[in-house]
């Protein structure tokens, strides 16, 4: 038993807390996993199974590969600082990683129905890890929390129930659903989160200012559009796709009107601050080219883009930036300079892979490739400076 109250002095410290193993594991699998698709989608290797569609593994491991690993991390750390309960750690949490990164590897090996196990086991394991303490806690303002992730159960069952040929519609039913309940999260805790971090990182008297029907209205607007657009990309619905373009450009000012309220002209001096301010500007872009997208003006793959390399990449890494830093007894208000790099290379990986592929579709491929290397640079530099913080103990010497 590590007793809290004395100096940590070992030289490891990977299974202290939830953001330690899982951030780790979500660098490297960022830039792993896009090395094999750029294999896949530029020089045609054979990794995967013939019943796995490539573009659908892509999909699937971004969501509940990177994006769920990011995830896990934060809201094992969180919940502890809002519960003030323990949550899982050392071999239990390292064991919980493993599975993770089993469901990552069985897909190669062809064991698929293993794979759809193992994966779904994770999920089950990681609701119960983070809703026991805020259950126990009663902070039931927590729950819409636990509900986002344990949706996500259901969805990669449909996943795996397409892939292993159950269910034909399984596959975007799932990887679709998969997506905006992971948008959704995203977009509750940057709720959260970003007027905070602002406020307090701006260095002088500021309140980012929420208005709480704006709240509601768009998660109200949020849940129809996704709910349309999984219909409309499953099953190709005309009225569908209708009801999914009015309600992505209704959600644009809404969105905007939230930055609005956020912004500070010192935000563009904190690098830590203006990472997530502008990632979430790519997400109000994404229901704006989604719109552009239902009325044939762009192709959907833009859209998707926006959400997904600058929406959910960007905010992911700018917040596995800060946790780590404040979580390992670092100074979130004097990041790494490196981080400026980090941050602007993803920023042009999501503008090659969005505007530049839209604007000028003559060099497509070459567009693919060029965003495809930016992002595997920006987070094998990520990693490379993260991982030694994420390893070894706090520098203040306490345990976590």
């Amino acid at each position: 038993m590590i007793n809290l109250e004395k100096p940590y002095t070992g030289k490891y410290a990977l299974d202290h807390l939830g953001f330690r193993p899982f951030f780790l594991a979500a660098g490297l699998f960022a830039l792993v996993s896009m090395i094999f698709w750029m294999g896949i989608y530029q020089f045609g290797w054979l990794l995967l199974p013939s019943t796995y569609p490539p573009t659908f593994w892509h999909g699937h491991e971004m969501i509940f590969g990177y994006a769920v690993a990011v995830a896990a991390g934060f809201l094992l750390t969180a919940v502890k600082n809002w519960t003030n309960l323990p949550t899982i750690s050392q071999q239990p949490l390292l064991i919980l990683a493993l599975l993770w990164f089993l469901a990552r590897v069985l897909p190669f090996t062809g064991l698929l129905h293993i794979a759809a196990v193992v994966d779904t086991l994770f999920l089950l394991w990681l609701s119960y890890e983070i809703s026991h303490p805020i259950i126990k806690a009663k902070q039931w303002k927590q729950v819409a929390l636990v509900g986002k992730v344990a949706l996500l159960i259901p969805a990669n069952i449909a996943f795996y129930l397409g892939l292993l040929g159950y269910w034909d519609a399984g596959l975007s039913v799932g990887l679709y659903a998969g997506f905006y309940i992971l948008l959704a999260l995203i977009f509750t805790m940057g709720r959260r989160v970003i007027p905070f971090f602002i406020e307090r990182g701006v260095g002088c008297p500021f309140e980012a200012k929420n208005d709480v029907w704006i709240d509601r209205f768009s998660l109200i607007l949020f849940l129809g559009f996704a709910v349309a657009d999984v219909i409309a990309l499953t099953f190709d619905h005309a009225t569908a796709h209708f009801i999914t373009g009015l309600l992505a450009l209704a959600q644009v000012p809404l969105h905007a009107f939230r930055m609005v309220g956020w912004y500070h002209p010192n935000l563009w001096e904190k690098t830590l601050l203006w990472v997530l301010y502008l990632a979430y500007g790519w997400l109000v872009t994404g229901f704006f080219l989604k719109f552009l997208a239902v009325t044939g003006y762009a192709l959907p793959w833009v859209a998707l883009h926006a959400f997904a390399i600058g929406g959910i990449g960007m905010m992911t890494i700018g917040m596995m930036a800060r946790v780590t830093l404040g979580h390992t007894g670092r100074n979130v208000i004097d990041p790494p300079q490196i981080l400026i790099v980090v941050f602007l290379v993803l920023f042009c990986a999501t503008f090659i892979r969005v505007l530049n592929t839209w604007l000028v579709p003559e060099f497509y491929g070459e567009w693919i490739l060029s965003s495809q290397l930016l992002w595997i640079t920006a987070f094998v530099l990520f990693v490379w400076h993260y991982a030694p913080m994420l390893i070894k103990p706090r520098i203040d010497g306490r345990y976590g």
